[in-house]
């Protein structure tokens, strides 16, 4: 580990000095994450990219990229473009990036199964905001928004999320 590493902890996110509480995966932590089980991956994630909607945030650092309209991330493992952004239409299945509400105003993307998945692996794992503190996500890291807000200032693209295999379920 590095000192740029994020680590998940019982505790919360360490990263920089200090602890970030957060939230997983409905499914807990799995070595063996496959599409739809709400499990958060074990393992060594690289920050690949940050997102961001610039209609209602101001980019949080030079290097991220807006969320535009039609903006949607492929989870259609029957699709050549599973696990990758695309825009709509999309015939096949797919999750919003630009969202009603605000758990991906801002988006810190891992490398998770990425850029070349594995069909049925899972999709992508995001850092994003939670919904609210003890709230599972369907997979992801999610972050109180103005802990997520100063964490994606701090991150660079050598900057590891590393979720132990003891935490697994």
């Amino acid at each position: 580990m590095t000192a740029e590493d994020m680590v998940v902890t019982r505790r919360g996110l360490r990263f920089c000095g200090r602890h970030w509480p957060c939230v997983l995966g409905r499914g807990g932590v799995a070595r063996d994450k496959r599409e739809g089980d709400g499990a958060t991956p074990a393992g060594m994630h690289r920050i690949v990219g940050l997102l961001y909607r610039p209609d209602r945030i101001a980019r949080p650092v030079p290097w991220a990229v807006p969320i535009r309209p039609g903006d949607l991330w492929s989870d259609d493992v029957r699709r050549d473009d599973y696990n990758l952004m695309v825009r709509a239409p999309y015939p096949g299945g797919h999750e919003r990036l630009r969202r009603a509400d605000p758990l991906y105003d801002l988006v810190i993307l891992t490398n998770w199964n990425w850029p070349f998945a594995v069909k049925g692996r899972g999709s992508a794992i995001f850092l994003h905001r939670w919904r609210r503190p003890g709230y599972p996500t369907e997979g992801c890291v999610g972050f109180r928004p103005d802990h997520l807000a100063e964490i994606a200032r701090r991150i660079t693209f050598g900057t590891r999320l590393i979720v132990p295999e003891g935490l697994c379920r």
